[in-house]
């Protein structure tokens, strides 16, 4: 076989490899679009709060807290009410400029309802005290008999309960100054937990992080979705006013 045949046949090889790349390409773009798979459409964020968000849980254990009027209260004093759950502490500027707007929304919306109920518990029980809680509610002219700012005591304590029985992401303290400074002490979960009448967790929503400027250029109108989806949620909760069995 002379030197021009040999490499005659080598690149024919070569073209006939790349003619089976290009058909395979396009048979797989084909089935992708006939099954309605996107590869590259991001992720949604809508269950950001929990790595499995469909499960949800009955709340096992109480929590025993100070509100903003210095009273003792128990989060078990909310059964056969709906109620949403929140993290949040004083100096938290996503708390305020976000969180503390949309609850403020919701609780425009059904705050006269006997049944609705909010509670955001404070992540820096430390800092966090009654003189706090009272300006931060009073700021959000939030009624202390519907809407509870609470200090559970211990930092330790506050966080496991949130974690571990709540679900809520895990609190990180920041370490950097700078961050700190500009962000607070705490990075924590901005998602709104809703509890039913029968002290279960049914959904999370996290509001917050939909309306960021990331979230809104990679998925216009998930903000809004979530919003309507919370609120028919809440009234549909609160339409249902079966009474809880008695416990024996």
């Amino acid at each position: 076989m002379t030197k021009k045949t040999t490499l005659i046949l080598f690149y024919g090889a070569i073209a006939l490899i790349c003619v089976a790349v290009v058909i395979l390409s396009r048979y797989l773009h084909h089935q992708n679009e006939s099954s309605g798979a996107m590869p590259d459409q991001p992720t949604a964020i809508v269950n950001s709060g929990k790595t499995e968000a469909e499960q949800w849980f009955a709340i096992e254990e109480d929590l025993v807290a100070t509100n903003q009027e210095g009273k003792e209260v128990k989060l078990s004093d909310l059964k056969g009410k709906v109620w949403l759950a929140a993290e949040f502490f004083a100096v938290c500027p996503m708390c305020a400029q976000r969180n503390g707007e949309e609850l403020h929304k919701i609780y425009e919306a059904y705050g006269d309802h006997p049944d609705f109920h909010i509670v955001c518990i404070s992540v820096d029980p430390e800092n966090d005290d009654v003189e706090r809680l009272a300006a931060y509610g009073k700021a959000l002219n939030a009624d202390p008999k519907k809407w509870w700012f609470l200090n559970a005591g211990s930092e330790e304590h506050t966080h496991h309960y949130l974690e571990e029985e709540l679900k809520f992401f895990g609190v990180r303290e920041r370490k950097d100054p700078a961050d700190i400074e500009a962000n607070g002490r705490f990075a924590h979960d901005l998602g709104f937990l809703l509890v039913d009448r029968d002290f279960r967790v049914i959904g999370k929503w996290p509001l917050a992080d939909a309306r960021s400027p990331d979230a809104k250029q990679r998925q216009p109108g998930l903000y809004e979705e979530l919003k309507k989806d919370l609120f028919e949620r809440l009234r549909a909760e609160l339409e249902n006013d079966q009474e809880i069995p008695t416990q024996p």
